[in-house]
């Protein structure tokens, strides 16, 4: 110790600072010589950002760690996992189940097969779909073709293009009940609509379950959505290779569109419809002291069954109250119908399929359901009822009375069959649709109906 101090002390002021200055430089190289040697040895640090004050030296201002290049690499072999991982098709849907694969898709109409050729396929499992917005309908959904969706790498197995496609499809079927006007829009266009309409036309329609009453009724909505031909999948040995593919279409609600879940919404829907059909009219009359012409009832008259007994009764009521009375059918030709439903304000009609016409409807219009017995309430809301809420269309119901129901003829008004329609079909759907649906005529009491058409034309007004 005082050896040590005699040696400093040799030193003068000056001296002993470089002295200070030399055993730390030594120190360092000697750290840095050992780090060296344990390199091989430690692995990854993380890396500290250093600012230094004004008074030169260093402080931590933040313990922001850097990712090494090393761990990069870990975080993008998780990411890969992820997507190797994540589910091809989206089966919680009550409705519907869609499946939408990219890269390179190959469709083979012979097999029902569509191949998602991926390096990476062994990580995703296959899918069987029906492409056919109701599922869980057993009756309907055995009308619809399935279909396979297999992710594969194996050579052996991919088969080769026939036809290579530059845009997007979507794969969808005309089965199930396509051949009932609500079910057909209800189950396929909207949802078609809703699928594809983000294309802009760049999209090629594969259709199976071909129904050609279906294509033929809605060439002009196809061509409105699509700028290329249909292909009838079904048909053919080939293979039709895409960018992408859609098999399935997404459904919200019946006759729905939630902008919530979309960017699209039931007013773009009915827009694009003005447009196809070039329907002339965005609203209903205006009714007010500068204008005296009359608003247009629309009756939708029927054939077969729910049909109204007593039209001529109606119409004079309608005039009465003040409206120009039309009289129509709804029929194939959706051009015409489009333009008969759109030049008028109010529609007025039994429960049925005619009354989704009133899609075609200008908006601040009015549909008049006329609800027959049977328990029928539940099914006429959620088929017309809540959807108008979306379409800018005023909803009025006209629930009949045992009188008012052909059914009088054959069952005394405190029969089961109207007192409590459930306890007497037990939720039968078969029995249900045979003696309410299949049976029924309507004949409407004018003068109680006499207020409803009040209504509507008050609703007008506003």
């Amino acid at each position: 110790m005082f050896l040590d101090v005699v040696v400093l002390r040799s030193f003068g002021r000056n001296g002993q600072k470089k002295l200070g200055y030399g055993a730390s430089l030594c120190c360092f190289l000697a750290l840095f010589g050992v780090l060296f040697c344990l390199r091989p040895y430690l692995g990854s640090l993380p890396m500290l950002p250093l600012t230094l004050s004004p008074s030169g030296r260093a402080k931590f201002l933040a313990a922001k760690e850097v990712v090494a290049p090393r761990q990069q690499q870990l975080m993008t072999v998780k990411e890969d996992l992820s997507k190797r991982k994540r589910p091809l098709c989206f089966l919680k849907d009550p409705r519907s189940d869609t499946c939408r694969v990219n890269g390179d898709i190959r469709v083979q109409g012979s097999s029902a097969m569509v191949y998602v050729v991926s390096s990476m396929a062994s990580g995703n499992e296959s899918y069987r779909i029906r492409p056919y917005a109701r599922k869980g309908d057993s009756q309907g959904m055995n009308h619809v073709r399935e279909w396979n969706i297999v992710p594969t790498s194996d050579p052996q197995v991919i088969p080769k293009c026939t036809f290579n496609h530059r845009v997007p499809g979507v794969l969808f079927s005309t089965g199930g009940y396509s051949g009932n006007n609500f079910h057909a829009f209800t189950d396929i266009v909207v949802p078609l609509f809703l699928t594809s309409r983000k294309y802009g036309g760049e999209v090629h329609f594969l259709v199976t379950n071909s129904f050609a009453p279906w294509i033929r009724k809605f060439k002009s909505i196809l061509d409105g959505l699509s700028r290329y031909d249909i292909i009838y999948i079904d048909r053919g040995e080939g293979v039709h290779c895409f960018p992408s593919v859609t098999v399935g279409l997404e459904h919200h609600k019946e006759l729905t569109i939630d902008p919530s879940r979309s960017p699209y919404s039931m007013k773009d829907f009915r827009d694009f419809l003005r447009r196809t059909y070039s329907l002339k009219r965005d609203h209903a009359v205006e009714l007010g002291a500068n204008n005296h012409k009359k608003p247009r009832l629309l009756i939708v008259s029927r054939k077969h069954s729910r049909a109204f007994t007593n039209v001529p009764k109606i119409i004079k009521l309608g005039e009465r109250v003040g409206f120009e009375v039309v009289v129509d059918e709804a029929t194939i030709n959706l051009t015409r119908t489009a333009e008969v439903v759109n030049s008028c304000d109010v529609m007025l009609g039994v429960h049925g399929a005619g009354l989704t016409n009133y899609l075609f409807l200008p908006n601040k219009a009015v549909l008049i359901q006329v609800v027959p017995v049977g328990g029928v309430e539940v099914h006429a809301k959620v088929c017309f009822g809540d959807p108008s809420k979306h379409m800018n269309i005023s909803y009025l119901e006209y629930s009949i009375l045992p009188r008012e129901s052909s059914l009088i003829r054959d069952y005394p008004e405190d029969h089961l069959i109207f007192r409590e329609p459930v306890a007497f079909h037990r939720h039968d759907w078969m029995k249900f649709k045979s003696i309410y649906l299949d049976n029924q005529d309507v004949e409407i009491d004018v003068n109680r109906f006499k207020a409803t058409l009040v209504k509507a034309l008050q609703l007008l007004n506003q």
